[in-house]
């Protein structure tokens, strides 16, 4: 069966929240739990229109998500998408799983009417950034954060 993309359901919670600590891990990020049931049920709960999560399904196994975020831009009339998101495990890796999940945020956003989708990654996450060159443009930008 090949991969599928499609959107996080309820049922998915068992396999997604592996997932999210393997993304949180890789940034050396903990979260208590209240976030991890917080932001499960805002993904999964229809009337949050402003928030989404797609999965990678491969025969009834999830190897990868995406969560993304709908948000007012004052240089636009539309929204944009805020990629917030994006984890394969390492098994998946290479499989084009990450490409998919990303192409699946593009489709979200334009049925959104929403043509900006933007992303950020560490600097030095080159694995990732191979992917990232391809699929979309680097900015000159610099995050800041308080």
């Amino acid at each position: 069966m090949p991969l599928t993309i499609r959107p996080l359901t309820p049922e998915d919670r068992a396999q997604w929240e592996p997932l999210w600590r393997g993304y949180l891990t890789f940034y050396e990020t903990e979260l208590s739990q209240e976030i991890y049931d917080t932001t499960f049920a805002r993904l999964t709960d229809p009337a949050h229109t402003e928030r989404g999560a797609l999965v990678a399904d491969l025969d009834g196994a999830l190897v990868g998500l995406v969560h993304y975020i709908f948000h007012a831009h004052n240089w636009r009339v539309e929204d944009v998408c805020y990629l917030q998101d994006l984890f394969v495990t390492e098994a998946a890796r290479g499989t084009g799983a990450g490409r998919a999940l990303i192409e699946g945020v593009y489709r979200v956003a334009d049925d959104h009417g929403t043509p900006t989708v933007y992303w950020t990654t560490q600097s030095d996450n080159a694995t990732a950034r191979q992917l990232y060159d391809r699929i979309g443009t680097l900015t000159p930008f610099i995050k800041y954060t308080r």
